[in-house]
């Protein structure tokens, strides 16, 4: 069986997920497994789509980006794969772990992948240290405090937490601390009956 899996980091990217699903679609793919999650969240679709797997099936992708994400990533997915004999294709590079060539040649890219990465940190990091040397560097702002009054906004209108963070790109857990937060201050906030004045009886 040809089993598909299409990922993106956001939902920002929805025309990127359905280009891929098009893609896997066209391969033959017989069972996709989809996922939304950020470049450090956990993989669940990619989890579920190795334990559904098994001898003889092969796990496709469009793009090796969207398989691993680092090279001891894809050492770990490969091995996996490899322990329950499942083949890998990915799609844009036209190979398949079916062929020896194929399983050196992935190797190697995602060797030169993970190297790239580490110098685009490196020189993100000299990037930083300079700008605060320079007084320049502002950090970025947390995206889920950025987002927090759509959150409460969509809340207040009865939108489920979890509907919240999918359609904002945010964390569950980031809802809940925005919407505790919005309780605390309430609760620290007087009452109405706390300030009414008193009225003396008369008669």
């Amino acid at each position: 069986m040809l089993i598909g899996l299409a990922r993106t980091s956001t939902l920002e990217q929805e025309a990127g997920l359905e280009a891929q699903k098009r893609m896997l679609s066209a391969a033959g793919v017989e069972k996709l497994f989809v996922e939304q999650t950020s470049s450090v969240g956990p993989r669940p679709a990619l989890e579920a789509a190795i334990e559904f797997s098994r001898e003889g099936d092969t796990l496709c992708v469009t793009d090796l980006s969207r398989l691993a994400r680092s090279m001891h990533d894809f050492c770990r997915i490969q091995a996996l794969l490899e322990k329950k004999r499942v083949e890998l294709r990915i799609l844009n590079l036209g190979l398949d772990t079916a062929s020896p060539t194929a399983k050196l040649s992935l190797g190697i890219m995602a060797a030169v992948a993970q190297f790239e990465r580490e110098i685009m940190l490196e020189r993100q990091r000299e990037g930083i240290a300079r700008a605060k040397a320079e007084k320049r560097y502002k950090g970025r702002a947390p995206t889920a405090q950025a987002k927090a009054e759509e959150v409460r906004t969509m809340a207040a209108a009865g939108v489920k937490k979890a509907e919240i963070a999918a359609e904002l790109g945010i964390s569950t857990r980031s809802v809940f601390r925005i919407l505790q937060q919005v309780e605390q201050d309430r609760s620290r906030r007087p009452s109405d009956r706390s300030v009414m004045p008193i009225v003396p009886r008369t008669g």
